[in-house]
């Protein structure tokens, strides 16, 4: 899910208006009862809780809903049964033929995990770029559709997920840093490299497992049971910050991941954000 961020002039706008800053305290403690915003597409609203647990997401996206900075945007990449995400400030004005993706704030918002916090169908994440520390952009984000999971399919998506724990594992690890730099070029040309890109993080979690000190990852049996019942996309979990859940409008993500897209994942015909607001 990366975003490669760049910013670009309208967000230096965004910013010169609103002052959009990382926050560096929360609004509110953890006990408090959570906030909501709604979401307002043409294709209908949908309302999200924003969990207390991950304070610097929650108090970006409430500044950023609070300054108009979503106004206009549009769901620039969807992928039925997976996600839709949303975001690049460039998709405001943006024409049919144009890539976007691309366009974002110029800061980052640090990786804030929690091992109950999931994937599963319906929950706001934050997008972000490769970065070393898994720090989110600032404005991109994604709410998750996903699909019904089995135990085999589970069991595929835990070892995804312990491909790139190893990956973490080695990254400053200098005796391991021509296979990091090895996967990192492969990933860059997924495309053309995909078989190679896959060998090398078998090979990487391989090496990992005779580590005394690498802890597999393994699904809680409580998150398996979502999984298997309402779905979702279990193979991000420990990788992207999730932020947020739906609590209306299921309805409204399920039209929008259904809408037809192009090669590069964009909406034939546009899915716009009209406003994201914050509610009382």
């Amino acid at each position: 899910m990366r975003s490669f961020l760049k910013f670009s002039f309208f967000a230096l706008l965004i910013l010169s208006f609103c002052r959009c800053k990382q926050p560096t305290e929360p609004l509110n403690s953890q006990e408090e009862k959570r906030k909501k915003i709604e979401i307002i597409t043409n294709y209908g609203s949908m309302i999200i809780e924003l969990y207390n647990e991950t304070p610097l997401h929650r108090d970006n996206m409430i500044n950023l809903a609070n300054n108009n900075a979503y106004d206009s945007l549009l769901f620039h990449r969807i992928i039925n049964e997976f996600m839709i995400q949303a975001g690049d400030p460039d998709s405001k004005r943006a024409q049919q033929n144009d890539t976007l993706g691309n366009g974002d704030a110029p800061y980052v918002v640090h990786a804030e995990f929690h091992n109950e916090l999931f994937h599963k169908k319906g929950v706001l994440a934050a997008a972000r770029d490769d970065h070393p520390q898994k720090a989110s952009s600032a404005m991109q984000f994604y709410i998750v559709q996903g699909k019904v999971f089995n135990d085999s399919l589970l069991g595929l998506a835990e070892n995804r997920i312990n491909k790139n724990k190893a990956r973490d594992y080695f990254r400053n690890d200098i005796s391991k840093k021509s296979l990091i730099d090895s996967i990192q070029y492969a990933s860059d040309h997924y495309d053309l490299l995909k078989e190679r890109y896959n060998v090398l993080m078998d090979s990487i979690l391989s090496i990992a497992n005779n580590e005394e000190n690498f802890k597999s990852y393994f699904i809680p049996e409580k998150q398996r049971e979502v999984y298997k019942s309402i779905g979702g996309t279990p193979h991000l979990d420990q990788n992207y910050t999730v932020f947020g859940e739906l609590i209306k409008g299921m309805k409204v993500l399920d039209s929008i991941g259904g809408v037809a897209t192009n090669s590069l994942d964009r909406p034939l015909n546009d899915v716009r954000i009209k406003t994201i607001k914050l509610l009382n």
